[in-house]
């Protein structure tokens, strides 16, 4: 499914029992300099990343003083974040001049500790080349560095290097639980483009062989994957960031399987198998 880009107004974009991704929850929260937002979600636990700017955050008595480091993009600087647990209450206060604040989420049921997340905390993957037209780094901000904190949530923010090229290539699923082979996972993603009137296209198979959907996206467009093979790419002369929201059913490791027809290509793409084996 393809959210167009619009103004939520701080209301989430995809909500708690959401018909098409229930294992998922995604919010932009736009502030000024001084204003603050409050939320909770039941049932869900909840990372709070900046785009852009600055934010002061208090989890139940608990504080987290200015998180987030970038400017006006998501190229300019490094991720942050703080990790909320199961329907905990948060007051999340701006204290740069204006702030875009990704909030994510996957259901789950323990209460765990909230923690932040600071840029030396990020996980960093690259891999691809330019010849393999496959070249991205990856950023986890909930990655395998705090595997052992968190319950089936998993966060990073991914790049394309270079003008145009493709993600999430060979094309892969995750969409049934039969380990060792595959995990349900459902994914979210909210896209941005350098310049921004840069654009792309996401692509969803639903069975191997056969003709599936293929959605326009833009600056700002939210894609939210239920099922099927799904590999996304960038239009020549431009950069690609998606923010990636993977909440599990069973476990928070994730499994991907690999198109039948494409799988091969694992082995033409240098670096995918770090890449593959860092989603824990």
């Amino acid at each position: 499914m393809h959210i167009a880009p619009f103004d939520n107004a701080n209301k989430p974009i995809v909500d708690i029992d959401d018909s098409t991704v229930p294992l998922n929850y995604f919010n932009i929260v736009k502030l000024t300099k001084g204003q603050s937002f409050e939320y909770q979600v039941p049932g869900y636990e909840t990372c709070i990343a900046p785009a852009t700017g600055s934010v002061d955050i208090e989890i139940e008595g608990v504080s987290f003083p200015a998180v987030g480091n970038r400017g006006e993009d998501v190229w300019d600087g490094e991720p942050e974040g703080v990790y909320v647990p199961v329907g905990a209450k948060v007051t999340m206060t701006c204290v740069s001049d204006e702030t875009e604040t990704f909030v994510a989420g996957a259901r789950y049921d323990k209460v765990l500790d909230p923690f932040d997340v600071r840029a030396e905390d990020i996980d960093l993957v690259q891999y691809g080349s330019d010849d393999t037209k496959t070249h991205r780094k990856i950023k986890h901000i909930l990655g395998q560095k705090q595997h052992d904190k968190v319950g089936r949530l998993l966060v990073s923010e991914l790049f394309t290097v270079g003008a145009g090229g493709w993600s999430g290539f060979p094309s892969h699923k995750h969409d049934t639980d039969r380990l060792p082979i595959e995990t349900r996972h459902d994914e979210t993603y909210n896209f941005r483009f350098k310049p921004n009137h840069g654009s792309g296209v996401q692509m969803l198979q639903r069975e191997d062989g056969k003709p599936g959907d293929a959605y326009h996206i833009v600056d700002g467009s939210t894609i939210c994957l239920d099922n099927g093979y799904h590999p996304c790419c960038v239009l020549p002369g431009y950069e690609m960031y998606y923010f990636t929201i993977l909440g599990g059913l069973s476990q928070r490791s994730l499994v991907q399987y690999f198109q039948p027809t494409h799988a091969y290509q694992i082995e033409t793409i240098p670096g995918i198998k770090d890449m593959i084996a860092k989603f824990k």
